[in-house]
């Protein structure tokens, strides 16, 4: 087993079995190897069955490799038999003797959960054995500070600790210069999009916690972005999701309908941390580099040293406008926050201990009714938006109706 991938796509040698067969035939598209055999023999939707002649066409173009493995793929299955061992189970697309399950069958190829492609190079999901949970495993370089700051912050005991927890550590069993990181599977944190003021409330009382806390233990993150903050979705998807097509059921054939994001809290998480430093006691902040994925903030340079904590407040002040303010009706309260924390001059930015004492201030001033708003976009016409306010105050009442005749 090779530890490099070829560069081209993988293509399945003919097989034996491929003999046409008749529509009625049961499908056997697979999901996972704790898949129960109830769940397998279900009766499936019509959407998912071909004609004869589409049956011959995805035969042959699965066959001439469409379906096959990607290089970053082929990283993983290489991989798959280490990390089974570790307790780690990952999709049949990627074991060793995997082959595409809809041939010999009638089924389509896309209602087939093993031909979903995962195009993420670094990171790939699995199911965790012992507790039969979704978590998503990172390779990374051995030399990388990332490991220092991911594994002290995750080894904090603290409330306000936002970092994405390190569940285990691996030694990547062919390259010594590398490690697989297993991190809880998060999701984006618009996906579902956000529904009410308050969760933008309850969204900057946890970034800026965690901001503070990490801060607080001199981690500079220096990539803050809408990217590099995820979150913790299981309570809207009780019976689960697929982890690539995140809208639709595990098996990747029904579409799922997440449970009302206003209800349930969310928890947020501060991920990435390759770009992040921890700073030794009493040592300077300023460093050097023009990276980050924000590439509004103004001091960044390769030669120049900056302030690396009041970049991390111009990004998350950054993010609060762009992801918030700049797209919403009803959250001008965040401005005077987000004017100070993207003034151009460092000097004149708060810490993040100000910040999340201005946001205090700020929050405890608001109506107890501003939560409980519609987050309702800028590009949605006026007619439009009375209409969606009008229904949306309608749902609330029948909401809170209803949990109080229970």
């Amino acid at each position: 087993m090779g530890t490099h991938a070829d560069s081209t796509l993988e293509i399945f040698p003919p097989q034996q079995h491929l003999a046409r067969t008749t529509l009625n035939l049961r499908p056997r598209c697979t999901q996972a190897e704790h898949m129960s055999a109830p769940a397998k023999q279900k009766q499936l939707p019509h959407y998912v069955y071909l004609n004869d002649k589409n049956i011959e066409h995805y035969t042959k173009s699965t066959l001439q490799g469409k379906y096959g493995l990607l290089p970053s793929e082929a990283f993983w299955r290489e991989r798959q038999e280490y990390l089974h061992k570790h307790g780690y189970v990952l999709r049949p697309r990627y074991w060793p003797d995997w082959q595409p399950s809809w041939l010999g069958t009638n089924l389509h190829p896309a209602y087939c959960e093993d031909s979903i492609v995962s195009f993420k190079h670094q990171v790939i999901d699995a199911r965790r054995k012992v507790d039969d949970s979704v978590v998503a495993i990172k390779t990374f370089s051995r030399d990388s500070q990332e490991l220092e700051v991911a594994q002290f912050l995750s080894s904090q005991q603290d409330p306000q600790n936002r970092s994405v927890p390190i569940l285990e550590i691996l030694d990547d069993p062919y390259d010594p210069s590398l490690l697989l990181m297993v991190m809880p599977y998060l999701r984006p944190i618009h996906n579902p999009e956000f529904t009410t003021v308050g969760e933008v409330i309850d969204f900057v009382d946890q970034t800026l916690e965690g901001l503070v806390f990490m801060h607080r233990n001199r981690v500079v993150h220096r990539d803050i972005a809408i990217e590099n903050i995820m979150m913790d979705a299981q309570a809207l998807y009780p019976d689960g999701h697929h982890p690539v097509r995140l809208n639709y059921t595990p098996d990747a054939i029904y579409k799922v309908t997440p449970l009302p994001r206003a209800e349930h809290r969310m928890k947020y998480y501060y991920i990435d941390f390759g770009l992040a430093r921890r700073f030794p006691e009493g040592a300077s902040p300023y460093v050097v580099g023009d990276v980050g994925r924000d590439t509004d903030v103004p001091e960044l340079s390769s030669d120049v040293p900056y302030d690396a904590y009041k970049v991390d407040i111009f990004a998350l002040g950054n993010l609060y406008f762009k992801e918030f303010e700049e797209k919403f009706h009803g959250v001008h309260f965040l401005l005077p926050l987000i004017e100070k924390m993207k003034q151009r001059q460092p000097e004149m930015r708060p810490s993040a201990d100000e910040a999340l004492a201005e946001w205090i201030n700020i929050r405890s001033s608001l109506d107890k009714s501003v939560s409980r708003w519609r987050l309702a976009p800028k590009s949605e016409p006026a007619i439009g938006r009375m209409f969606n306010d009008v229904v949306a105050v309608a749902w609330e009442g029948i909401s809170h109706l209803t949990k109080f005749t229970r």
